[in-house]
């Protein structure tokens, strides 16, 4: 659901409610319509349980219970106080807090909730059980339209603070944007290389001044603020090199006549303000209140995610400077779905067993036993750019350790137990970024995260811990990674784990387009990257593919660990073959892995890619976990294509496998659009001058043959010249077809415009064809493919086959060959991008017998006598699953039965992993010679 729909949603919803509320007979009634409408949950009567019983000192019954996200309900009518005691049956008196809780301590350990709900239709009161119990978050009814976020945990298991934190953060990159556009009107000359530098860096320092006053790093609120306020603009430049010399010198080498105000700020340290000869400019009035009041008296920094801000922060550079460097922001939600497979899941169910031992003193041990493997686990983030991977690994890090510190201390009350009581510590972060800013803010990100959560453990047990000054942070570098000696930031013995997001940037001639962006393409300095780790034969392959390969040699000999997210193009056609091979021959393996997904960012400006996350490793796994979509199987191998099937490689292949069909691409105009016409200038054409039709036949590429848009195309291949030199129009085009071409730079293409009148390539049929769309949307479950006669020219967006029977067609429009080309084409944005030299030629056909070849000409002759009832329909309106005729499904799924038959494969019984685990065999199986 769009953002703007669920508003609207939550606006209606707000309104039908607002003077309901009997208790009794309409709660079940008011969730169901909340989770539907507002929630966008499908089937919400199968998604909440109403009246689960739960045994007290009698049968009680709970309102609501959402298994899936573990959220207990306690619903009250419209007139209930929430947060007064109502009577019970027993005569005690409870909150509905009090009472959900009662309920949840009498549940079995897996039902216990993670959040309670308490409502009276008019109010939620929310409560994160994992929290310290304190005032919970309060959502009124009437400002559901513009809070409905608050109840997304009710569909999510993300943390309703993650949104929280999130809008937070988004807000101020938002200032952080006008501060930067503010700042850069005083640069003499902002765009010079020192200037652009400063400016990054002055925003970087404002931004942990501010955060440091709110969120009390300072020892005093509103300090920054104060300080700044009772200084004329004029002189605010002056004052603010005093400050940031002030913050920069240990309080014992300070000046004794220090100005009071000034000798209030602590001192800082860590390298932030130490380099002094960044450009300051003068300040405006305009600056001055931007400061003062948006930034500061009208914001609370201290809400700020660290995680999400220093990728938003990130994104006042220079869009030019952002693309360069291929840097794509990333959710938390996203992130987790990288770090929880490599190591955090395995950390949280051994701090869960732990928490089974009931003897407190063992508790305790086992506890500070978990809290010091914590402290000894490193991390390494080689294209770290604003940190958001190594943050949010250090957030959860330390909140493992805080559920640590609760077992071993939480008895301790207020006692103050020292300073070594916090064991993890950014110092275990590792990071590289090529660029300067980045670095910066991936450091500030951390130390913003360090602060954050030395508050969070002083809620569990006092600690005199003072966060200033700042321990001096080295571990993050600025440099190229792919060039640097990683060994020397850390060596591979002591590292853990290793993860990130590397640059999204596509080989050069193979920009990805994804809803409307493009990937950006290699730099000569990337290329030469590539080409230092892979040679000539990485000529293929993303620049992402570099960080595998500069990963796996660090890895080797090692324990390491390593999971990336990459676009999925490296799991697809040649890619899969150049990047992988010589993995999986020096011993790495995948451990886990996502199958492609989309990649949505937190920054406003990037755009959209998909990706799949990779977890490797020269450790093998005996089990391996395999997502798709929401699901995970438990596996025994994930091959480079990503799939649970033999570790084989689908190299191009100029023969089929086991067959003799041939699948031709079309034929190739480069004309510019010179020699194609459209219905409306073919008709013109034919009425001023009858006779052209001999030179003009239907002309189709992939979109028009799945649409069905008519078009047209001078077809002058064995037509002698005097029969279209006469016509004017005609040499106007085709002169415009010889400039087109001489203005190419590839010599080739230079050489056809001495042929204007031929198309580039020529590649027609003497016969009918099955015709293949080159591009097809993966939303249809199967790619639609037809018949053509020959007098159709197929263009370069279209492959061809000749020669070919009821059975070839039925085979090829199966399910089977589907799963096959969902296990091996490349995907090109979110649609699949056929090959005949890897997917057709690679594709093992079976060998049925005379019985099993006669029902699938059958079951093909069906599926065509079934579009024929339909004559208007475009292949897009037959194979949209939203509009497929039921007698053309039902014709396929007969076709799908008859072709998994005669490949042997049970038909209840077989998954699409079973039928391509089985295809992956039968490949494996003919090209066993040349595998040797």
């Amino acid at each position: 659901m769009q953002v703007a729909e669920q508003k609207k949603a939550a606006k209606n919803f707000s309104e039908y409610w607002e003077d309901k509320g009997y208790e009794k007979g309409q709660s079940q009634a008011f969730w169901i319509a909340l989770l539907s409408d507002v929630l966008g949950v499908r089937d919400p009567i199968q998604y909440i349980e109403f009246e689960d019983e739960v045994h007290l000192d009698k049968t009680s019954f709970i309102d609501g219970y959402i298994p899936k996200t573990h959220v207990l309900i306690e619903q009250k009518g419209i007139n209930k106080d929430l947060n007064k005691g109502i009577r019970q049956s027993d005569g005690s008196f409870l909150t509905p807090f009090q009472q959900a809780k009662r309920y949840s301590a009498n549940l079995p350990y897996s039902k216990r909730p993670r959040w309670i709900v308490t409502s009276n239709f008019k109010e939620f009161n929310i409560y994160d059980m994992e929290k310290p119990i304190g005032e919970p978050i309060k959502l009124m009814l009437a400002d559901l339209p513009k809070q409905y976020y608050l109840l997304d945990f009710l569909v999510d298991q993300t943390n309703v603070e993650i949104k929280k934190e999130t809008n937070v953060s988004v807000k101020a990159g938002d200032l952080v944007g006008k501060i930067y556009d503010e700042l850069k009107k005083q640069y003499k000359d902002p765009d010079n290389d020192h200037s652009q530098r400063s400016i990054n860096q002055l925003c970087v320092r404002f931004v942990f001044c501010l955060y440091a006053e709110d969120a009390g790093i300072f020892g005093k609120k509103d300090l920054f603020h104060d300080y700044l306020k009772g200084i004329e603009p004029r002189f605010l430049r002056r004052s603010i090199i005093d400050l940031f010399k002030v913050l920069d010198t240990k309080i014992s080498d300070r000046d004794p006549y220090l100005d009071d105000q000034l000798a209030q700020f602590p001192y800082v340290n860590g390298g932030l303000f130490s380099e002094e000869d960044i450009e300051i400019p003068n300040f405006t009035q305009e600056l001055k209140d931007l400061l003062l009041n948006d930034a500061s008296a009208d914001f609370d920094w201290s809400d700020i995610s660290p995680t999400i801000f220093g990728a938003v922060f990130e994104s006042t550079l220079n869009p030019d400077t952002r693309r360069e460097g291929g840097m794509h922001y990333t959710s938390i939600e996203n992130i987790h779905k990288v770090i929880d497979p490599l190591f955090l899941d395995d950390l949280k169910e051994e701090l869960l067993q732990i928490k089974q031992y009931k003897q407190p003193a063992t508790l305790r041990e086992k506890a500070k036993q978990f809290q010091f493997k914590l402290s000894k686990l490193t991390f390494f983030d080689p294209a770290c750019g604003s940190g958001n991977f190594l943050t949010e690994t250090y957030l959860s890090l330390r909140k493992l350790e805080n559920e640590a510190i609760k077992l071993a201390f939480g008895d301790q009350g207020m006692l103050d137990v020292g300073q070594d009581l916090i064991k993890v510590s950014i110092q275990q972060f590792y990071g590289i970024e090529i660029n300067d800013f980045a670095v910066s803010v991936a450091k500030t990100a951390l130390w913003i995260a360090e602060s954050q959560m030395m508050e969070a453990t002083k809620a569990i047990v006092y600690t005199n811990v003072d966060f200033l000054p700042l321990k001096t942070y080295t571990k993050i570098i600025e440099d190229n990674s792919l060039r640097v000696d990683w060994d020397k930031l850390i060596p591979r013995q002591k590292m853990d784990y290793i993860m990130g997001n590397p640059p999204f940037i596509a080989n050069a001639g193979r920009v990805s387009k994804n809803k409307g962006h493009s990937v950006s393409t290699m730099s000569p300095e990337q290329k030469e990257d590539r080409l230092m780790l892979f040679g000539t034969k990485g000529n293929v392959l993303d620049y992402v593919a570099c960080w595998f390969k500069k990963a796996a040699e660090y890895m080797r000999d090692t324990t390491i660990h390593c999971a990336f997210v990459a676009t999925n193009s490296i799991v697809q056609g040649q890619q899969t073959v150049a990047l992988w091979k010589d993995l999986f021959a020096d011993g790495i393996s995948i451990n886990f892995a996502r199958k492609s997904f989309k990649w949505e960012s937190e920054a406003s400006a990037t755009g959209t890619v998909f990706v799949v996350v990779i977890g490797f490793s020269y450790e093998k796994q005996r089990i391996r976990s395999l997502f798709d979509n929401d699901t995970m199987q438990e596996v025994s191998n994930i091959n480079a294509y990503l799939n649970d099937a033999a570790n084989v490689f689908i190299e191009k292949r100029e023969q089929g496998i086991n067959s003799t069909l041939k699948m031709k691409r079309g034929s190739q105009p480069t004309d510019g659009g010179n020699l194609i016409l459209n219905s409306k200038e073919k008709d013109e054409l034919v009425r001023k001058y009858p006779h052209i039709s001999a030179l003009i036949r239907p002309f189709m590429m992939g979109k028009d043959f799945i649409n069905r848009k008519p078009r047209y195309c001078f077809w002058l291949v064995d037509k002698s010249p005097d029969e279209f030199r006469k016509y004017p129009e005609v040499r106007q085009r085709l002169e415009k077809v010889r400039l087109y071409r001489l203005a190419s730079t590839k010599p080739a293409t230079q050489k056809k415009a001495l042929t204007p009148y031929r198309f580039d390539e020529v590649k027609d049929c003497k016969t009918d064809y099955i015709a293949f769309p080159e591009v097809s949307s993966a939303k249809r479950k199967y790619i639609p493919i037809d018949y053509l006669s020959p007098d159709i020219i197929g263009g370069n967006k279209l492959y061809m086959v000749e020669n070919t029977t009821l059975y070839d067609f039925g085979v090829l429009t199966s399910n089977v060959h589907m799963a096959w080309v969902r296990a091996t084409a490349s995907l090109y944005g979110p649609s699949y991008s056929y090959s005949n030299t890897i997917v057709f030629n690679n594709f093992p056909w079976p060998t049925p017998s005379q019985k099993q070849m006669e029902r699938i000409t059958a079951t093909a002759k069906q599926i065509m006598n079934a579009r024929r009832l339909y004559p208007n329909s475009s292949l897009a309106d037959l194979y949209d699953e939203l509009t497929m005729p039921s007698e053309l499904r039902k014709a396929h799924q007969e076709n799908d039965k008859a072709v998994m038959q005669a490949y042997g494969m049970p038909i209840k019984d077989t998954t699409e992993s079973d039928a391509v685990r089985e295809l992956f065999k039968l490949y494996s199986k003919l090209t066993k010679s040349e595998q040797k």
